[in-house]
């Protein structure tokens, strides 16, 4: 029974320790869009530094995999042009090679910020349930020698701070068409994260009335 309940109580620990969450803290569209849009094909670019390149590819694929099943046509920018495929490029010259390219509009994942916190969680104690009395010692004894003690312990947890904005290169003005500014608080893994990303961006699209299913 102790060791049953040993094991219960650490499965809860690990659990809660392990959870994480992904969220959009705020998102604007513009006025007049319209989920009639008919892009040709959605380039998705992480505008993130290159020592979180796993972060940017992982994050481009799984928003690409999700625009995908949408019934958009979308690739990654370092699948398609390389990580450094823009670099020493003026605006005009990167239009143009996107133009040659059928993409006729942009969605960007920024990486605005990425912290660390040390957070510390307090010793806790469980008790097994008793039927002895404490009014005879032993019964006492028996209760509080068999507890569970987990002692307290130090976290490093990490926020992200994202944004995503849909460009439409068709015009123009290559307007903004949306902006969204998200968080993700101590994700489990980088995959993860991504997939959560991808998915939330692309559900917050249609809610919006920005894109809508093939």
């Amino acid at each position: 029974m102790k060791k049953l309940l040993f094991i219960l109580w650490c499965t809860v620990i690990i659990f809660f320790a392990n959870c994480s969450t992904t969220r959009i803290t705020s998102s604007w569209k513009a006025t007049d869009v319209s989920a009639s849009t008919n892009f040709k094909k959605i380039l998705v670019v992480g505008l993130i530094n290159d020592k979180d390149r796993r972060i940017r590819e992982h994050m481009e694929s799984h928003l690409v995999g999700d625009l995908i099943d949408l019934g958009y046509d979308a690739v990654s920018s370092v699948e398609e042009y390389g990580p450094k495929s823009f670099d020493k490029m003026n605006e005009e010259d990167i239009l143009k090679k996107l133009h040659n390219s059928n993409v006729d509009a942009i969605i960007t994942i920024s990486l605005l910020d990425k912290s660390k916190e040390r957070s510390y969680t307090p010793a806790t104690v469980a008790y097994q349930p008793f039927a002895m009395r404490y009014n005879r010692f032993f019964g006492y004894y028996q209760t509080y020698y068999d507890r569970i003690y987990t002692p307290g312990y130090y976290t490093i947890d990490t926020k992200y701070f994202f944004e995503s904005n849909l460009y439409d290169l068709k015009g123009t003005d290559k307007d903004l068409l949306y902006s969204a500014q998200s968080e993700a608080f101590d994700p489990a893994n980088i995959n993860d994260m991504a997939h959560s990303y991808g998915k939330m961006i692309v559900k917050d699209l249609q809610r919006k009335g920005v894109l809508q299913k093939k």
